[in-house]
């Protein structure tokens, strides 16, 4: 089943279950798919890999918003989006290690024989499709750097 339907059936289940904070999150979530399958040029369809871009992005801000709030002093905002960055993360793969991506990271520089910063372009590209959703891009990039350094 795709995401997209996945979603929409559990929006139903959280419906029934009153649960607020998962009903919330999940209506979130078909809004930006939504948003996304309309997009001039998608033709009405979203792949379950843009959908994982989605959520990781979501996930993330979430996080971040999450952080200001606990920042700021205003716990019961936080913990409100926390609680719905999980649920937007149940969605998501299992996130890969520092250990795995740096395994990937080496197999793809040697695969493209880039050799110095210059192809990091080329070595990002690929692996930020490899790991869309499993890895956050500034990871990767961090890693990338000290691999072709």
């Amino acid at each position: 089943m795709a995401l997209f339907e996945q979603v929409s059936k559990d929006i139903m289940s959280a419906m029934k279950a009153k649960d607020k904070i998962r009903l919330e999150a999940l209506r979130n979530i078909k809004k930006y798919f939504i948003e996304a399958k309309t997009a001039p040029g998608n033709n009405d369809e979203l792949s379950d890999d843009e959908a994982l871009k989605i959520l990781a992005k979501l996930a993330k801000q979430g996080r971040e918003s999450a952080a200001l709030f606990k920042e700021k002093g205003r716990e019961e905002l936080a913990s409100e989006e926390l609680a719905q960055a999980e649920v937007i993360e149940s969605y998501l793969p299992k996130a890969l290690t520092e250990e795995e991506i740096t395994a990937q990271i080496k197999s793809i520089i040697a695969q493209t024989g880039a050799a110095s910063m210059k192809d990091m372009g080329k070595v990002m590209g690929i692996a930020s499709k490899q790991m869309a959703g499993r890895a956050d891009g500034k990871t990767i990039s961090d890693i990338v750097k000290k691999l072709l350094v």
